[in-house]
C-alpha cells in the first residue's frame, strides 16, 4: 500500500467519525429584542448524540428554562404540558427534525432574561443545553427606522449635508428591523409641507422606497418615515425624517411687473438656490443706481429676492426693460411692459410732457 493510499484511508476515517459520532449542541441567537405587547421568535436548532437518534420522535417535548437550569423553578415553557405560570407560546419547528424554533406571545417585562433549551424524548434522551443560551431584552417602544438618501442611484454618505440638484433622480429608503408582531409592522411616508408621495414597499425586508425627480418645490421639505406596530392594546410607532435641500436655477415670479405712477416703477421677484442676484437691463444695457434710476433690493427668504427700479429718464416706444436673475446654476430673464404714458410722444421729451401737464394744472387752478 502506498503512502498516498494510506493517507486517504486515514482522512476518510476521520470524516466518517465526524459524521457518525455527534455530540449535543445547539444553535441560538445570542441576543433578541422584543417589543412589549407583541411576540418574540427564538430561532433554534439542536443536535444530539447519534446513539439517541431512535429516541427523537414526533412525541418529543421541548422545554425552555429561564435564568438557570437547576429545576422546575426555572421552567417557563413546556410544549407538551404547559403550566398556569408558563409563558404563552409554541414550538413552530419540528422537534423530530431537530428544529426547536419557538414563539412567545404577549411579551411583557417578565420575559427579560436568559433562556436555555431542554429536549426530552423516549428512552434516555433528556438533555439541558446549558452551554449556550439566548438573552431576551424587552423594549417598550420600537426603534426608529433608518432613512437613507440616494441620488442617481448612489448613496449620499454625508447625511448631514443633504443637497441635491434640481432634475436629479432621488430615492429615499426607509428600513427597519423586523420585530415579531401580528400583523407585521408597516412603513409609511409623509411630508411637511404636504406633497403627493408615491412609494414602493418590500414587506418581507421591511423596506420602503420613495422615488421622485427633485424639483425646487421639494427644497426644505421634510420627509418622515413611520413604522407602526398594530398591537392588541394599542398601536406603537417610531419615526425618522430627512430634510432635502434642493439646488436650482433662478425662477422669476410671474407677478413681476410695472406700475403706473408719476414715474415708471417696476418690481421683480426671483427665487433660486443658492440665493440669486438681480439685475436690470434697459434697452439691452445694465442699469445701476444713478440720478436717473433708483434701484432697491429686499431679501424675501433664504432663496428669494425682490428688486424695484424707479426710472427718472426719457423713454421711447422702443425702450425695453428686462429683469435678469442668475446664480451658479443658471440665468432667468423676464421682459417687463413699460407704462405707455411715460414714453416719448411725437418727439417731445418726457420732461416737456410733464411741463405741459403742470402748466395746465396752474391755469385750471387760476
Amino acid at each position: 500500500m502506498s503512502i498516498w493510499t494510506a493517507e486517504k484511508i486515514i482522512l476518510l476515517g476521520f470524516l466518517l467519525k465526524g459524521v457518525c459520532c455527534r455530540d449535543f449542541s445547539i444553535s441560538l441567537p445570542e441576543n433578541i429584542e422584543a417589543l412589549s405587547g407583541s411576540c418574540v421568535i427564538i430561532n433554534c436548532r439542536f443536535e444530539i448524540e447519534d446513539k439517541y437518534d431512535g429516541d427523537l420522535t414526533d412525541t418529543a417535548t421541548g422545554l425552555w428554562l429561564k435564568d438557570g437550569t437547576h429545576g422546575e423553578n426555572n421552567q417557563v415553557f413546556n410544549s407538551r404540558d404547559p403550566k398556569p405560570n408558563h409563558f404563552s407560546g409554541k414550538i413552530t419547528g419540528e422537534l423530530h427534525e431537530k428544529n426547536c424554533t419557538t414563539v412567545f406571545y404577549n411579551i411583557t417585562s417578565n420575559h427579560n432574561g436568559k433562556y436555555f433549551f431542554r429536549i426530552e424524548g423516549n428512552g434516555g434522551l433528556k438533555w439541558n443545553y446549558d452551554e449556550k443560551s439566548t438573552s431576551i431584552n424587552v423594549i417598550d417602544s420600537p426603534h426608529k427606522p433608518t432613512v437613507q438618501l440616494y441620488v442617481e442611484q448612489k448613496e449620499v454618505q454625508d447625511q448631514e449635508v443633504l443637497e441635491v440638484l434640481e432634475g436629479s433622480s432621488v430615492s429615499l429608503r426607509c428600513s427597519a428591523e423586523t420585530l415579531c408582531s401580528s400583523p407585521p409592522p408597516t412603513l409609511t411616508w409623509s411630508s411637511t409641507p404636504r406633497i403627493p408621495l408615491s412609494e414602493s414597499s418590500r414587506l418581507q425586508e421591511l423596506i420602503s422606497d420613495l422615488n421622485f425627480t427633485a424639483t425646487h418645490r421639494q427644497h426644505r421639505v421634510t420627509f418622515t418615515c413611520t413604522i407602526t406596530y398594530q398591537l392588541q392594546d394599542k398601536n406603537k410607532t417610531a419615526q425618522n425624517n430627512i430634510t432635502l435641500h434642493v439646488q436650482y436655477a433662478p425662477k422669476i415670479s410671474p407677478s413681476s411687473s410695472c406700475t403706473r405712477t408719476d414715474v415708471p416703477v417696476c418690481f421683480c421677484e426671483a427665487d433660486g438656490n443658492p440665493s440669486p442676484e438681480l439685475e436690470w437691463h434697459l434697452s439691452g444695457r445694465p442699469v445701476t443706481n444713478s440720478s436717473n434710476t433708483f434701484i432697491s433690493e429686499e431679501r424675501l427668504s433664504s432663496t428669494g429676492l425682490r428688486s424695484s427700479i424707479t426710472l427718472h429718464q426719457s423713454l421711447t416706444h422702443t425702450s425695453t426693460l428686462q429683469c435678469v436673475s442668475n446664480n451658479t446654476h443658471g440665468t432667468a430673464r423676464k421682459q417687463l411692459q413699460l407704462p405707455l404714458c411715460h414714453l416719448q410722444f411725437a418727439g417731445k421729451s418726457l420732461q416737456a410732457h410733464h411741463n405741459i401737464v403742470s402748466s395746465k394744472t396752474v391755469l385750471y387752478n387760476a
